[in-house]
């Protein structure tokens, strides 16, 4: 297989610090300060840092106490989902005006097919430019894009030149861009995975394409015939206008840990309220429901049931909630508690067709 019988011209467009430079830009004494949103210098996660913040090391995910130490001046502001929300549909109002062939990863990246684009326009980096432009224009936000001839690739890309800027890597220079990349940046090598490819002596995509596929799937599995694929430029994943949900949830961090199984209903009530709030919002069900329990000691447990029929109501979903957390003892204290739902009724949509190019014309337009 051949990656040029497969080029497509993807974007993938990635908002930068998006939810910390909403916060700097609906409060002007926010901007160039180290800003984290969620969090508390005591408890919680932070969802998203400035480029101030992660200067310092702080980054998404981290615990609050760990970006107060990292950065003692760091200012911690609430999150405002809504108002991130009602950016992002503005954002994908304009990704629309280029093309139907858009798929959102979250409220602040997603990809876009412009191999056939509303303008007709040859030159997906030029559309890429006019498609940041026109963000930047419309909500005062900077984002950043990646380019190239499959999702992999774009998404890739887009790193490069972060924050405000973007990185077109056309089909000629796949492969040697691909080998030259250190292993760490591959989109979907955690850290884990990273270090077990730096212990077989893996550390960029030249190294990894000398690996054959056996030895490949024999130390990765499934995912070693990903790796062998994508370092050939070869990513046959479509870009698919409508993402079905596959889960939904929520869970909620608490300022101090709790042991009163009564207690924790009381919380799980709050969350169940969310849950049946999310799942009528997007208009699904879900027939498998799982209780997630973190521990003082950052442990995580799962207990899970599938139903024989779909559920979405609150009175439902504590219901069944609270025969999960009866299911056995909770033996320590407790600092997390999240409720969520698989095994959705979602419909399958048809994806839109797409006309493929022919090879020789491919190469021929311009990126």
């Amino acid at each position: 297989m051949d990656f040029r019988d497969h080029i497509r011209k993807i974007i993938h467009v990635d908002m930068d610090a998006f939810y910390a430079s909403v916060e700097q830009l609906d409060d002007p004494s926010l901007k160039g300060k180290a800003l984290a949103v969620g969090g508390s210098s005591k408890r919680g996660v932070v969802a998203a840092a400035s480029y101030e913040a992660r200067r310092f090391g702080v980054k998404s995910a981290m615990s609050g106490r760990e970006a107060s130490r990292r950065c003692p001046h760091l200012l911690f502001v609430k999150p405002r989902f809504d108002r991130y929300k009602d950016i992002s549909q503005q954002i994908r109002r304009i990704f629309f005006e280029y093309t139907d062939l858009v798929e959102p990863l979250s409220l602040d990246e997603a990809y876009l097919d412009v191999t056939e684009n509303k303008f007709n326009f040859p030159s997906a980096t030029v559309l890429a430019r006019e498609i940041r432009e026109k963000i930047k224009v419309k909500t005062g936000l900077n984002a950043s894009a990646g380019i190239s001839i499959n999702k992999f690739i774009a998404k890739v890309a887009s790193d490069i030149n972060k924050p405000n800027g973007q990185k077109t890597i056309p089909p000629d220079e796949v492969i040697p861009f691909l080998e030259q990349l250190d292993i760490r940046k591959f989109y979907g090598v955690g850290k884990v995975t990273q270090d077990k490819m730096y212990r077989l002596g893996i550390f960029t995509g030249a190294d990894l394409k000398l690996k054959s596929r056996d030895f490949l799937q024999e130390h990765f599995g499934k995912s070693g015939m990903y790796y062998y694929n994508v370092v050939r430029g070869i990513h046959l994943s479509e870009v698919k206008p409508t993402r079905i949900r596959k889960s939904l949830g929520a869970e909620r961090t608490f300022s101090e840990n709790i042991s009163s199984e009564i207690y924790m209903l009381e919380k799980l009530e709050d969350i169940a309220v969310e849950v049946e709030k999310r799942l009528k919002s997007n208009r699904v069900a879900g027939k498998t429901i799982t209780l997630k329990v973190k521990y003082s000691d950052f442990s995580v447990q799962t207990r899970s049931k599938t139903l024989k029929l779909y559920i979405a109501s609150k009175a439902l979903i504590m219901e069944e909630t609270k025969a999960l957390l009866y299911q056995e003892p909770i033996n320590d204290s407790v600092r997390l508690l999240g409720i969520s739902f698989s095994n959705l009724n979602t419909e399958h949509t048809k994806s839109v067709k797409i006309v493929e190019i022919p090879k020789e014309e491919q190469l021929k337009l311009p990126f």
